[in-house]
């Protein structure tokens, strides 16, 4: 069974890829694609927690969004965020907001500047 299908730019790609602009450009940009950047691996695992119950159509709908909120995803930044941040992140309609995936980033954060020094 073939998994892929042909897509209007007359490209193959994955079945899941064509279902919309956003997933062709991830899935043609992205997916896939060994990557070494600290703060883009970090970006990516906070990305995986969010999606957890959601669509990753939700994800990459709010991703800039959730970039913006969490400082570019900068661990050295996002590992002193304190309860006024977590206030400020859940009152902010434009991403996901759930506490306890904030607090995993957060947590994360802290742990991976752990890892590294």
């Amino acid at each position: 069974m073939d998994s892929s299908v042909l897509c209007e730019d007359g490209l193959r790609r994955c079945k899941w890829a064509a279902s919309s602009d956003a997933f062709i450009k991830y899935h043609d940009e992205e997916w896939g694609v060994p990557q070494a950047d600290d703060i883009v691996l970090f970006e990516k695992l906070c990305l995986e927690a969010f999606q957890s119950g959601l669509s990753w159509r939700t994800v990459l709908e709010k991703r800039n969004n959730l970039r913006n909120a969490f400082d570019g995803f900068d661990f050295n930044k996002v590992k002193d965020y304190d309860t006024r941040d977590v206030e400020r992140l859940l009152a902010d309609s434009g991403i996901i907001r759930h506490k306890g995936k904030i607090l995993a980033v957060i947590n994360n954060a802290a742990r991976i500047v752990e890892c590294i020094d």
